[in-house]
């Protein structure tokens, strides 16, 4: 191998880690119990600090390892501390306290996976209404999405008509209005329609994407036309062609539109928490940020249900993969 090969592979190594190590640390973290996730320095592996039952004491106490002093070596179980003073026992002796400075003692840890952060999940929380949610809202506005835009490419791409291009030049324009310019709007007009507090609210104002329009009539030029002229000398509808013909091939630039429309629906967070009001139709960003309080944060089970959250999408682009390279290279050709 040529240094060149080395250098790439190094390159891939390292870009690998900066992508998938805070994915591995989140995963990691989200086993970690409400102690271990604020100790300082933080550990890499779940950790927590061991804890031993001592006689005349009805509580179990945490163990320290003695580095400086006169009980250096030892391991002594912590009874109090105050100040910069511990009072410690021996578990095998604890009749007789032992006085230790702070700074002189470690703690005795042991790998410890808190597997009720994600049990609890399931039942002190309502997670399976929150997973519904999102996964209805995902499906049908995935479904619709790749509808809808399939049919204003298809017109865009394969018929001439006057003012196609202006149409198209004014539609990838409204790319450049930020989605909070028009937020207002759309709760308004949400809320006459009586969408409000309903699924629906969430889905129909997003269906019709300027990027996904784009994508798949950049794709759909490249589909021969002669191809559909021959459908229509045979008598083909318009819609059968459509769908028998252009759907079909153009199944690569689909499939990364479903992919992007998936991420969208599955973390869009804004519009939902604008439109949804009641706990029971919350989305699982929405659960998550109910999660973090005016003055604590239940830290174990926002990372466990971040954790959640991001499977389905995974799953997704783990069998959409193969169609994106192709799909994107494929929508920039003409």
């Amino acid at each position: 191998m040529d240094w060149t090969d080395w250098a790439s592979y190094l390159y891939l190594i390292l870009g690998t880690a900066l992508m998938l190590g805070p994915v591995a640390w989140l995963a990691l973290s989200s086993l970690k119990s409400p102690s271990g996730l604020i100790e300082f320095p933080p550990t890499l592996l779940p950790q927590e600090q061991v804890r031993v039952t001592v006689p005349t004491y009805p509580n179990p106490l945490p163990l320290y390892r003695i580095t400086a002093g006169e009980h250096a070596g030892q391991t002594l179980a912590e009874v109090r501390k105050i100040g910069l003073q511990a009072t410690m026992v021996d578990p095998a002796a604890p009749d007789t306290p032992i006085r230790v400075p702070v700074d002189d003692r470690t703690k005795v840890m042991q790998f410890h996976a808190a597997w009720d952060n994600y049990g609890d999940l399931l039942q002190k929380f309502d997670f399976g209404r929150y997973l519904w949610n999102s996964v209805f809202i995902t499906t049908v506005a995935t479904i619709l999405t790749l509808l809808l835009n399939s049919m204003a490419a298809f017109a865009l791409s394969k018929y001439k008509f006057a003012g196609r291009e202006p149409v198209f030049l004014l539609m990838l324009a409204t790319l450049m209005i930020p989605p909070t310019i028009i937020l207002v709007p759309n709760y308004l007009i949400a809320a006459v329609l009586g969408l409000t507090d309903n699924p629906w609210g969430v889905i129909w104002p997003a269906v019709a994407t300027p990027t996904g329009v784009f994508l798949l009539r950049q794709y759909m030029l490249t589909l021969p036309d002669d191809l559909l002229e021959a459908a229509r000398m045979d008598n083909a509808s318009e819609w059968r062609i459509y769908w028998r013909i252009v759907l079909p091939l153009s199944k690569p630039a689909l499939a990364v539109l479903a992919i992007f429309s998936v991420m969208w629906r599955w973390n869009e967070f804004l519009w939902p928490m604008v439109v949804l009001g009641r706990n029971e139709t919350f989305t699982l960003p929405l659960a998550l940020n109910s999660f973090q309080g005016e003055l604590t944060t239940q830290w174990n089970y926002l990372l466990a249900m971040t954790v959640v959250t991001l499977i389905p999408v995974t799953v997704i682009f783990a069998l959409l993969q193969r169609h994106i390279t192709q799909g994107i290279a494929s929508a920039g050709v003409k």
